[in-house]
């Protein structure tokens, strides 16, 4: 007969309480029980684990024994534990990909969600653009990408929200006098700042002033930095704009259509541990409140 799990739990809980009764108790089992399953534990052995029939007394291989047994059982039931933990997404590693504008204004509200939820899981995040994402994904070192597209072949993607572009400069600058009237032909490349952003917009009126740009800065909070600066003017998506910024404005282009698809996409769902769809949960309650603020 092979030693079974029950076999040193029932001998663990009667060398600790010196008596079938106690540890029957203590098991939820009967004593007839405990009894039955220590000796079957004894007969595979063949010599006694206890010297007297009262069984509060360990014999000296009782004695080694049952420092192994509490040693593999605590060990087993911390691997249990463990396990547990992991299905209920209450342990375990989230790896993020998100772009640098998305990183700024939808993933603090939805990390702040999960770590009150989740405050033992482990988070990474990658600030990087688009590109970077879908490189993350496709080479598994993200489990979650939040980026302005979804398209990776077989990559489940979800559309989150789209907002348009407009201009972002300071409250003082000139473009916010008529911002009620903006249009294409109100911007300039004397002074604009070009994004990696930037690059979505096909809308020819833009191409001029793009490509007229003298600095380009791929960063978000570099580029939001600079501009609060009063150093010149960005086109942004107009979630891309933090509401704690007062000192810049967003102005819509009367003339334009161009907007900003937010995607989140996921590890195929056999490769989607819970803590990362608990993640994803919250990113997606970020969004949907965000939407009716």
């Amino acid at each position: 007969m092979a030693i079974k799990l029950e076999m040193l739990r029932c001998f663990r809980a009667v060398a600790r309480h010196g008596s079938l009764a106690e540890a029957a108790s203590a098991l939820g089992r009967t004593p007839s029980a405990v009894s039955m399953m220590l000796s079957q534990f004894e007969e595979h052995l063949g010599a006694p684990l206890f010297e007297a029939q009262r069984k509060s007394r360990l014999s000296q291989l009782g004695q080694q024994v049952e420092a192994l047994v509490i040693r593999q059982l605590d060990s087993f039931d911390g691997t249990l534990e463990t396990i547990e933990a992991l299905a209920r997404a209450d342990m375990g590693l989230v790896r993020l990909s998100v772009t640098p504008s998305l990183a700024q204004t939808i993933l603090p509200g939805a990390l702040g969600r999960f770590r009150a939820r989740h405050p033992d899981v482990e988070l990474h995040l990658t600030d990087t653009d688009t590109t970077g994402v879908h490189a993350d994904m496709r080479s598994g070192q993200a489990d979650l990408g939040l980026a302005s597209s979804g398209a990776i072949a077989g990559f489940p993607a979800q559309r989150l929200f789209s907002d348009s572009f407009g201009v972002i400069c300071r409250r003082d600058h000139p473009l916010a006098r008529d911002w009620g009237r903006l249009t294409w032909a109100d911007l300039s490349s004397d002074g604009f700042i070009s994004n990696g952003l930037c690059d979505q917009i096909d809308d020819p009126d833009f191409a001029r002033v793009r490509d007229g740009a003298r600095y380009h800065v791929r960063n978000t909070a570099s580029l939001l930095g600079i501009v609060q600066a009063g150093l010149g003017y960005t086109l942004l998506p107009e979630r891309a704009l933090p509401a704690d910024i007062e000192a810049l404005a967003f102005l819509p282009l009367k003339d334009s259509e161009a907007r900003r698809d937010v995607w989140l996409i996921t590890q195929p769902e056999h490769l989607v541990s819970p803590a990362a769809r608990a993640m994803a949960d919250c990113i997606r309650e970020e969004v949907s409140e965000l939407q009716v603020r």
